[in-house]
C-alpha cells in the first residue's frame, strides 16, 4: 500500500501533504514553489510509489468556480496525464484555509508562525488530506 499526497494549490506555493504507508494519518510535509510541483511529485512517485493523489478544488460558498479554478483544472489535467496509473482526487476544499488558522490557533502556534502562509497551505493540504481519508 503507497501513501496518498494531498496537494493545496495556489499560484505561488503549492501546500503538500502525506499519508502514513497504511494511509491511517495525513501529515504535513512541506510547500514549495507553484512551478516545482510536478517535478516534484515525479521524484516522489519514483522514491516512494503513490496510491492516490488528492488535490483541494476552490469552490465559491454557492458552489461556484473561483479565479483559481481554471488552474487547478489544469493541474489535475497534467497530473493524471503524467501519472495515469494514479488515482486524482478533488477534493472541495472550501473553508480549509479558516479551519488551519484555526488548528494552528488551538495548537499554540505563535502569531508569527500563524502568519507564514507556507505553514498555512501545509496545514491547509492536511486539512484537505485528513478529509478524503474520512470520506472513505
Amino acid at each position: 500500500m503507497g501513501r496518498i499526497l494531498a496537494i493545496d494549490y495556489g499560484h505561488k506555493r503549492v501546500g503538500l501533504a502525506v499519508t502514513d504507508p497504511l494511509q491511517l494519518i495525513a501529515t504535513p510535509l512541506e510547500t514549495i514553489h507553484s512551478q516545482d510541483l510536478l517535478t516534484y511529485v515525479k521524484t516522489l512517485h519514483a522514491r516512494e510509489p503513490l496510491s492516490a493523489l488528492v488535490i483541494g478544488m476552490p469552490k465559491t460558498l454557492l458552489n461556484e468556480a473561483t479565479d483559481s479554478t481554471s488552474a487547478v483544472v489544469g493541474v489535475v489535467r497534467r497530473l493524471r496525464k503524467d501519472f495515469p496509473e494514479v488515482p486524482v482526487h478533488e477534493i472541495d476544499e472550501r473553508y480549509t484555509s479558516r479551519m488551519a488558522h484555526a488548528a494552528m490557533l488551538a495548537g499554540g502556534l505563535s502569531k508569527k508562525d500563524r502568519r507564514d502562509k507556507a505553514t498555512v497551505d501545509k496545514v491547509s493540504a492536511t486539512l484537505i488530506l485528513q478529509s478524503f481519508l474520512e470520506s472513505r
